[in-house]
């Protein structure tokens, strides 16, 4: 009896170390010292602020073969690795390293490729061919990068590196490493008898749509973060293997509204738990949604039927039967004036998309917008003053404001980007927005893809980057921002959900 109480307790003491060991690699799967490494590296993760402080050691990745820290996961087909890091304390050698690297095997002289950023700043994209050869190098043209974002697209290994606020500059190489890989993080000291730590957030990886996915028919699933503009730290606090979209932070900043599969969800941020919001007979919600300035009502966009048009209703914020108020469609509702007697919407009457006015019991539209072409995510500043919306008038879509009678409408982003759903920080100071990549239609925002969210001043001047993401469609379609403006919640996409977070129960 006792030699079987003894074993029962061995098993349970391994399982818990197992347990703690997983506890402390967030999502990845194991941690190794790859080659010669006498001070021994570690991981920790940080549950509350979802970062990772590395520490390694390692005398260099190159040559033929590598001696460094490695934190991975292994992974098949295409992915995305992406984070923001830097070195903590001075460190000794010049040529210390920190990067994403996806390896063949663990063995020392593995083919593998990694974005790799030094302690002098040089960032580079560095790779071995085959197993023993040796490294090569692709200079990045920035230094200095805090922002390292790896990619496999088939045999193609991209890099794309930036300055925190800025956008990517990428470089790539063709090298196939194998179906089943292990992609991770990684530290070396370049010194093997001193160590280097360094702090990992907004570490992500990120399995991307396929080239067979069907666009509203097939769906990735869905991540709910919230990001702290002040420090750029975002952190998933939920997440779906469906597709949720367009989260709203509710007035008393405890919870937020989204919409998915048609239906409307209150989420508590507090218990990470969604519920139905009664929306009646009204089923076919899509993502444009927003809540009224005194937090009693929501309006809500749907279609009556499966393939009809979508329409403008309200509800009681607690739940309800939708009143209609625009009776013809498409009508895409964007914006409450914040006297709550007036609502804006998205309409497309006579093959025009235009910026439209209608009282939010109903009546007669007054339409705002006359130029030719999509004219769209039209909202209220929180001082009346303006209606900010995006416009593709210019060749590509850009942000824009008027008066809240259409008068006086000026340009205020002009750049390479496609700019989409201008929203204003409750103290109205900022806009956050979201940036497509100019190879895609400026009359487009479709789901899956690379974008940025954008912040600029309010009265205007040079955009920054606060959030570098997969998403697009559904990400920040509505109002978004905390009522402190603190904070923004919005939706990244990935087909890998990892069980660290809180997961949708069906």
């Amino acid at each position: 009896m006792k030699k079987n109480l003894f074993i029962v307790f061995i098993l349970l003491t391994a399982a818990l170390q197992l347990h703690a060991q997983k506890n402390t690699l967030g999502i990845f799967d194991d941690q190794t010292d790859i080659g010669y490494v006498p001070l021994k590296g570690s991981c920790k993760y940080n549950t509350a602020t979802q970062e990772y402080t590395i520490v390694g050691s390692g005398q260099n990745i190159w040559a033929n073969h590598d001696d460094f820290h490695f934190v991975w996961k292994k992974m098949k087909g295409d992915f995305i690795l992406r984070t923001n890091a830097a070195f903590i304390g001075k460190g000794v050698e010049e040529h210390r390293k920190w990067g994403w690297m996806i390896r063949a095997s663990l063995d020392s002289s593995s083919a593998h490729a990694n974005a790799v950023v030094h302690g002098d700043g040089l960032t580079s994209l560095q790779f071995r061919k085959a197993t023993g050869d040796t490294t090569q190098e692709k200079r990045s043209s920035l230094t200095k990068a805090d922002v390292v974002e790896l990619e496999r697209k088939g045999t193609t290994i991209i890099m794309r590196v930036a300055r925190n606020g800025e956008t990517f500059i990428s470089d790539s190489i063709d090298l196939d490493l194998g179906d089943e890989v292990y992609a991770g993080l990684f530290v070396c000291s370049h010194n093997a008898g001193v160590s280097e730590t360094v702090v990992f957030h907004n570490v992500r990886i990120v399995v991307p749509a396929p080239s067979t996915l069907v666009p509203y028919r097939e769906y990735l699933g869905s991540q709910l973060e919230i990001l702290d503009v002040a420090t750029g730290n975002s952190k998933i606090i939920f997440q779906s293997p469906r597709s949720i979209q367009a989260p709203n932070y509710m007035h008393d900043g405890e919870h937020l509204i989204y919409n998915s599969d048609g239906l409307i969800y209150k989420f508590d941020l507090a218990t990470t738990t969604p519920e139905v919001l009664n929306t009646g007979s009204v089923k076919h919600n899509n993502n444009d949604h927003v809540i009224s300035w005194d937090g009693k009502m929501l309006g809500i966009s749907s279609s009556e039927t499966d393939n009809g048009p979508s329409l403008v209703w309200t509800v009681p914020i607690t739940g309800g039967e939708p009143k209609k108020i625009t009776p013809t469609g498409p009508s895409y509702l964007h914006g409450w004036s914040t006297d709550d007697k007036s609502l804006v919407f998205v309409g497309q009457r006579n093959n025009e998309f235009d910026i439209y006015k209608i009282a939010a019991t109903g009546g007669e539209e007054v339409r705002l917008t006359t130029t030719k072409g999509l004219d769209d995510g039209c909202e209220y500043s929180p001082d009346g003053k303006y209606i900010y919306f995006n416009s593709v008038r210019s060749g590509s879509m850009q942000i824009y404001r008027m008066k809240p009678d259409g008068n006086d409408q000026e340009q205020l982003t002009n750049d390479e980007w496609n700019n989409w759903f201008p929203h204003i920080s409750p103290d109205g100071k900022w806009i956050v927005f979201i940036s497509f990549d100019k190879d895609i239609s400026p009359s487009d925002h479709p789901f899956y893809k690379h974008v940025y969210l954008r912040l600029m001043p309010v009265d205007n001047g040079s955009p920054k980057v606060i959030a570098y993401l997969y998403g697009g469609q559904g990400t920040i379609n509505t109002p978004c921002w905390s009522p402190d403006s603190k904070n923004i919640a919005f939706i990244s996409n990935s087909n890998f959900l990892s069980p660290i977070y809180p997961m949708e129960k069906r």
